[in-house]
């Protein structure tokens, strides 16, 4: 063994300690960041054939950089709408500005102003299926059907009425009307329902109950602003019965056929004919042109579009990918990752489906890097760096020595 091949181990020591010191302080430091996968460093021996019998050249350690990408981290709720959260396997596909895809568990998503794409911390753009056709059927070994997820572009949308209910009681002590279909001074009770057409403009449907039985009423629908003098055509008349219990016996349900809009199906089941006031309300569906406000996600990965007067709309589906080995991943700046012929190509799906994990609305994936573990690894390297020291040393202490004889 030379004394040369003693310092050179000795450096060989020190080098793969420095290592596994730099990925401690990368650890350490990323202790807080959102999806950041631990790294470590892995030693193997490198041992080099002695010429002679008798003796020995010392070799070296090779060190292994490894991310434990597949260990996931633990998840903690937000209060953010646009959190989103990987709890088992898979990854978001997301792209950066030049549209190069990369993998990420970093789920951190807001609305970027300029271009109204959900970009995570590190400004990688989240991809998705649109839901405008209906439900998505992803290519399993794909990615190029994905695009930016961006409500923003929706802009304003109107929902035109479908259905409405109409509830309350009917007094028993109400005379029968003199005639029917009623005419002004005949019918008995009169209420309006709010529906909305479907450009979104708000509509009033007069709403007429007129007795003409002791358990029998005549309900008629107009349009409020139909130009005829009251009493106009109606848009529908029914008739509701009921039972000796002053319930619902038939006609619970009809359908009206809003001006200018959709046919909605009014629900009357809930209204009774007891003792007492005559009391009715009603509710629709539907609504004025409203403008987007902002993103949430859904437990199966949908986005939903969140509008100013507190309605949502489905507009995406996030995806999740999956790789056969995530660990042989190639890192990338950004916290996102790229494939390797070791990690195996890339397969899409949706949460839950062959092995992939769920997702978590309103929550993050926090590091899985644990510093006290961290800690022990440094304390441990710094020990080890410094017997390596010794060795180099005494090594050189030893040729020193050795080329002092000939003085």
């Amino acid at each position: 063994m030379s004394l040369i091949g003693v310092l050179r181990t000795g450096v060989s020591g020190m080098t793969a300690q420095s290592n596994r010191i730099s990925t401690v302080a990368e650890n350490i430091q990323n202790a807080g960041t959102t999806g950041y996968k631990r790294t470590s460093t892995e030693f193997s021996s490198l041992l080099l054939e002695s010429a002679d019998y008798g003796q020995y050249n010392s070799g070296a350690v090779e060190t292994t950089i490894r991310r434990s990408v597949g260990e996931g981290g633990p998840i903690a709720s937000t209060t953010s709408d646009s959190d989103l959260a990987i709890s088992g396997n898979g990854f978001f596909v997301v792209k950066d500005s030049a549209g190069a895809p990369f993998l990420t568990r970093a789920g951190n998503f807001v609305v970027d102003g300029p271009t109204g794409n959900l970009v995570n911390a590190g400004g990688f753009t989240l991809m998705g299926y649109s839901l405008a056709n209906g439900e998505p059927n992803p290519v399993l070994n794909g990615i190029a059907d994905l695009e930016p997820i961006n409500v923003s572009r929706m802009g304003q949308e109107a929902r035109p009425t479908t259905a409405g209910t109409i509830n309350g009681n009917l007094s028993y002590e109400t005379p029968v009307a003199a005639s029917a279909p009623p005419a002004v001074a005949t019918f008995s009770k009169k209420s309006s329902l709010k529906v909305f057409d479907n450009v979104g403009q708000a509509k009033i449907l007069d709403v007429t109950m007129t007795k003409t039985g002791a358990n029998a009423w005549s309900v008629s629908f107009y349009d409020q602003a139909a130009p005829a003098t009251f009493p106009a055509s109606p848009l529908r008349t029914t008739t509701l019965t009921f039972d000796a219990n002053g319930k619902v016996a038939s006609g619970g349900t009809t359908n009206v056929a809003v001006p200018n809009g959709r046919t909605m199906t009014i629900d009357l089941s809930a209204v009774t004919q007891l003792s007492g006031d005559y009391a009715l309300s009603g509710t629709s569906d539907g609504s004025a042109p409203t403008a987007v406000t902002g993103t949430a996600f859904g437990g199966d990965g949908t986005v939903y579009a969140l509008y100013a007067d507190g309605t949502r709309k489905a507009a995406f589906k996030v995806p999740l990918a999956d790789v056969a080995s995530p660990d042989n991943l190639s890192p990338r700046a950004g916290n996102v990752f790229t494939t390797s012929v070791d990690s195996g190509d890339i397969q899409v799906g949706f949460a839950g489906e062959n092995g992939r994990g769920a997702l978590k609305a309103r929550a993050l994936e926090q590091s899985n890097v644990d510093v006290s573990t961290e800690l022990t690894t440094m304390i441990e390297s710094q020990t080890v760096y410094t017997a390596n020291s010794k060795v180099f040393m005494t090594g050189n202490e030893m040729l020193e020595t050795l080329m002092n004889l000939k003085r």
